[in-house]
C-alpha cells in the first residue's frame, strides 16, 4: 500500500467515501495561510471560516479538475445517517493552478460538527473535459462514489482530510 494512501485507509477515507486509488496530482489546502492540512491531524472550526486556499499540481494546464470537499460523519459520527454532507464544489479548475481559477458550483460551507469528531474530506478528481460536471441536488445525503460515477470522473487522483470537533470556550482558548 502506497504510503500516501495509507493514512486515508487507516483515516477510513478509502472505504467510507472513495475506492483505493493511486493518488498523481499533488495538493495542498492551506487555512489562513499558515494552517496546512494534514491526513488525520485536528483542526479548530474557528480557524475554518474562510474557504481554503487549494493548490493542485497538475502537468497539463489544459486539464480540468473538480474539488469536492465532503463531511462523511454528517450529522455524527456514531449515527453518520445523513453520510456525506457536502460543503464545498469547485469544477473546472486548471491543471497548474490553485482552485479559485475554477468554477465554485457549490459555495464553502465551514465545518460546525455539534457532535463528535468528525472527517472532513477534500477529494481531487481529474475531469474528462471542461463543463463536464452538474451541479449536485442537494448537500445532505450526498454520495461522493455516485457523483463521480454520474459525472464520469473514474477514482480521485488527490485526497486529504482533517478532524474536527465543536469547539469549547476552553479549548478557543488553548
Amino acid at each position: 500500500m502506497s504510503r500516501v494512501i495509507e493514512p486515508l485507509s487507516i483515516g477510513r477515507v478509502v472505504g467510507d467515501v472513495v475506492d483505493s486509488f493511486t493518488p498523481n496530482v499533488r495538493m495542498r489546502v492551506i487555512y489562513n495561510s499558515n494552517k496546512h492540512v494534514a491526513n488525520g491531524h485536528e483542526l479548530m472550526p474557528s480557524l475554518l471560516v474562510s474557504k481554503p486556499h487549494v493548490e493542485i499540481g497538475g502537468e497539463d494546464m489544459r486539464a480540468a479538475y473538480t474539488l469536492i470537499m465532503t463531511d462523511p460523519d454528517a450529522p455524527s459520527p456514531s449515527d453518520p445517517c445523513s453520510k456525506e454532507h457536502l460543503h464545498w464544489m469547485v469544477t473546472d479548475i486548471p491543471g497548474t493552478t490553485d482552485v479559485s481559477f475554477g468554477k465554485e458550483i457549490v459555495s464553502y460551507e465551514a465545518p460546525k460538527p455539534v457532535v463528535g469528531i468528525h472527517r472532513f474530506v477534500f477529494i481531487l478528481f481529474k475531469q474528462r473535459g471542461r463543463q463536464t460536471v452538474r451541479t449536485p441536488a442537494m448537500r445532505d445525503y450526498f454520495n461522493t462514489r455516485a457523483f463521480s460515477q454520474d459525472n464520469n470522473l473514474g477514482l480521485p487522483v488527490a485526497a486529504v482530510y482533517f478532524n474536527a470537533q465543536r469547539e469549547t470556550a476552553a479549548r478557543r482558548h488553548n
